[in-house]
């Protein structure tokens, strides 16, 4: 089950801010599942694990600077972007997702939190990282975004995709061995549910 101090536990270097926006998270989820139904009813027991504290493992490996332009592509409900978005509030981040009433829940909760650097819109301008919840075979994923990652990088990982993935993807990143890195989400976080949870960094 689990509860917002899991967050707190993981992350104890947060502001009173970043707290009282964790906090109120799952109320307003359930709040809009009410309405639209964006995260099953039985995954909303298991919130804070499989969706905010699999989200933030992205926050384990990359440390976004102010400024930094994030794209979170098939966010669904708003993951991994809005809790990233409340661990980096003054990172620019724009959550894309092709179903209309997913993206009208992301910017209720983004209203609600006051969220500024949360966009929806697409874009034209390259990103410094995009990061994703695996909505697609990795290669697949690849070819969708190819050509929007710029090439300066501030950050001690190239700028790259950043993808959250589970089971036995060895086939799927074979074509991009020499430019991917594997980290174990294991390695950060003791929860049953990551076993087999694993974090995709793809150099640009």
């Amino acid at each position: 089950m689990g509860t917002v101090n899991l967050i707190y536990d993981y992350f104890p270097e947060l502001t009173e801010e970043q707290r009282e926006r964790f906090a109120r998270l799952e109320g307003l989820y359930r709040e809009w599942n009410e309405k639209i139904n964006v995260i099953s009813r039985k995954d909303m027991d298991e919130f804070w694990v499989h969706h905010v504290l699999h989200s933030l493992a992205i926050a384990k490996i990359i440390r976004f600077a102010p400024g930094t332009r994030v794209m979170d592509v098939g966010t669904g409900g708003g993951f991994p972007g809005i809790p990233l978005a409340i661990l980096f509030p003054e990172v620019n981040f724009y959550l894309i997702d092709s179903i209309g009433k997913k993206i009208k829940v992301v910017e209720g909760i983004r209203d609600a939190l006051g969220l500024q650097h949360v966009r929806t819109e697409h874009v034209a301008e390259q990103q410094d990282f995009i990061v994703s919840r695996a909505v697609t075979a990795f290669p697949a994923f690849v070819k969708l975004i190819r050509g929007k990652i710029r090439k300066d990088s501030a950050h001690s990982l190239d700028n790259g995709v950043i993808y959250l993935k589970g089971g036995d993807f060895e086939e799927e990143i074979a074509p991009f061995r020499s430019k991917v890195k594997i980290y174990s989400i294991p390695d950060f976080f003791s929860e049953d549910f990551f076993e087999t949870k694993k974090i995709i960094y793809l150099k640009n």
